[in-house]
């Protein structure tokens, strides 16, 4: 049994129909003509379609199903969902994508910078010649530089010194592109009060004010990390304390 569910952006998700065999069962509330459930048994793939798309199906799908497990008990498996956005805006790949570094004492931190593109929905990661890594990997939010319907994202990878020559790549998947950008090749931070920038430099100019925004959102997602590790610990100091003076 598949079932599908929708949420909207800020509520909790419900459920919109799900699938027995070939019967198509649709929660109430929702136009059962309006929903298309088809399976590909060979490749174990189901798809939805929405048919006469109106601006309140903008939310994010998600396909679920129970699997049995030990002492007959069951869980049931999302999948990581699909956004769907309604917009009178074309989709645009990005326009500017690319790897800086900064070697920082014993390490180096490479930033991934991928710039305008639209909708916001993108998927970055990082490999190296054998697999996805994911050890030291900080993924920012999705930010508009400007007031445009534009948006960028910041993704870094850091790198101990024994594994500093070692080849990485930032790739990215994106509804209009995919890409992947290797760390052969890169820019290289400087901090932006030390070099002395001529006006009619205006691409250096604009290399060196990105290094700097980059860099004050990996200060922004130190900080939170920081102030949700100190926050664990005095809870876990409360729970001791209770337990040592009850």
């Amino acid at each position: 049994i598949i079932h599908w569910y929708k949420q909207k952006e800020g509520e909790a998700p419900e459920r919109l129909l799900f699938v027995s065999g070939d019967k198509v069962t649709t929660e109430s509330g929702f136009q059962a003509n309006r929903y298309i459930v088809e399976r590909s048994s060979l490749q174990k793939r189901w798809v939805l379609t929405i048919k006469d798309v109106i601006p309140d199906d903008a939310a994010t799908y998600y396909c679920a199903y129970w699997d049995p497990h030990l002492w007959s008990t069951w869980i049931k498996y999302f999948g990581m969902g699909t956004k769907l956005i309604i917009s009178e805006k074309r989709s645009s790949p990005p326009a500017n994508s690319e790897i800086l570094q900064k070697k920082h004492e014993n390490q180096t931190v490479y930033v991934c910078l991928i710039e305008k593109f639209y909708p916001e929905v993108i998927r970055v990661t990082w490999s190296d010649d054998e697999k996805e890594v994911t050890d030291k990997v900080v993924k920012g939010d999705t930010w508009r530089p400007t007031k445009e319907d534009e948006y960028s994202i910041a993704s870094w990878l850091t790198v101990s010194a024994e594994n500093e020559d070692k080849k990485y790549y930032c790739k990215y998947e994106h509804e209009e592109e995919k890409a992947s950008l290797p760390t052969q090749g890169i820019l290289t931070l400087f901090p932006v009060d030390s070099v002395k920038i001529a006006p009619q430099e205006e691409d250096c100019k604009t290399i060196f004010n990105r290094g700097n925004l980059v860099y004050q959102l990996m200060h922004r997602t130190a900080y939170l990390v920081y102030i949700i590790l100190l926050l664990k610990s005095s809870m876990y100091y409360l729970i001791v304390l209770f337990f040592i003076y009850r």
